[in-house]
């Protein structure tokens, strides 16, 4: 099951108290308050793990509580601080705060580490509150309570390219086509229930990450069809593909259509580098021309058929020369000479 938006509550430990205590000792003279100090409280830790590619181990525990610190004891004893409680998480986790909706941070890479809740401090024993004119004290300080948080973690898949299309228009037949994933395709609506990612491999070991989300429909930003639920899962790639099937009736009504409920979900993702690919160009009959489509806001137009291959190459080089400038962009300067 694809999970890819959880809420749950994370506790951080409370930190142990201090002691109160008084060596008796009869190898050292005149004795004193020996309380140690409580243990440190353990943290709630997030860490990126490559392996994982979706939020559902969250799905049903929905409290994660750290260790507490041990008590401090006698001698001079400091208790032990309590264990960190370590959370993992697909790359590409947001982490808000449920209840003040601040972005707490976001985990991107292998390893990347986010500390969510705290560890409470421990207590002091009555040996720190000792000094020359009160050399028998008896005061000791209880350990600080830990952060407790309510947390929403939400997937946004990392790719560098989004497919975008009405259901059926051939975003899972493309991505079998041109990379290793095996999404399901089928002659009926929705059959894409949950995002796939796809590598895409190109000559002199040259590569792009290709993003296909279940297929949106008019109305979409209104909750109609599967909503706009999944577009999250392209707002960090740096170009989109729109797809219009060669034998849709207005190809430019689906086009503009498109657009428009990305508008409404997100005027930035709107607003990303895209191309058009007019699809299924093998129900073209032998010498038709694809229907004219106008997107000058589009970096190409390009006709494709993922069962004969036709410009499928030519869409390639020219997305990948695209994420790279992209690249390029984000660097704020010229990226390092591709070496195969």
């Amino acid at each position: 099951m694809f999970v890819d938006k959880v809420t749950v509550k994370v506790y951080g430990g409370p930190g142990g108290a201090g002691a109160e205590a008084f060596l008796r000792d009869a190898n050292t003279r005149m004795g004193g308050p020996s309380g140690g100090t409580g243990g440190k409280g353990g943290s709630v830790i997030l860490r990126a793990d490559a392996q994982l590619s979706t939020l559902l181990d969250y799905r049903y525990q929905e409290h994660h509580k750290a260790e507490r610190g041990y008590h401090g004891e006698g001698q001079n004893k400091t208790g032990r601080s309590g264990e960190d409680l370590v959370l993992k998480v697909p790359p590409g986790t947001v982490v808000t705060d449920e209840d003040t909706g601040e972005r707490v941070g976001e985990l991107m890479q292998e390893g990347d580490e986010l500390v969510v809740a705290r560890g409470g401090r421990g207590g002091r024993g009555n040996a720190a509150f000792a000094t020359p004119t009160h050399r028998s004290p008896r005061e000791w300080e209880p350990g600080e309570q830990g952060e407790e948080r309510r947390i929403t973690l939400e997937l946004k898949l990392i790719a560098d390219v989004g497919l975008v299309g009405f259901p059926n228009a051939g975003k899972s037949t493309l991505l079998a086509a041109v990379s290793a994933a095996r999404p399901k395709v089928a002659d009926y609506p929705f059959t894409t229930l949950q995002p796939n990612l796809g590598v895409v491999g190109l000559s002199d070991a040259r590569s792009f990450v290709l993003a296909d989300i279940p297929g949106i429909i008019e109305g979409a930003h209104e909750g109609k069809g599967l909503g706009l639920q999944f577009l999250r899962h392209i707002e960090r790639t740096r170009t989109l593909a729109f797809l219009v099937p060669a034998d849709a009736e207005d190809p430019e009504a689906v086009y503009r259509t498109l657009r428009g409920e990305l508008e409404a979900y997100s005027g930035e993702l709107a607003g990303k580098p895209h191309c058009v690919l007019i699809t299924k160009a093998d129900l073209l009959g032998e010498g038709d021309a694809a229907a004219a489509l106008d997107a000058p806001e589009a970096w190409g137009v390009i006709v494709v058929s993922s069962v004969s291959g036709r410009g499928i190459q030519e869409w390639k080089e020219e997305t990948w020369r695209r994420v790279r400038e992209e690249v390029r962009t984000e660097a704020g300067g010229e990226p390092e000479p591709w070496r195969p």
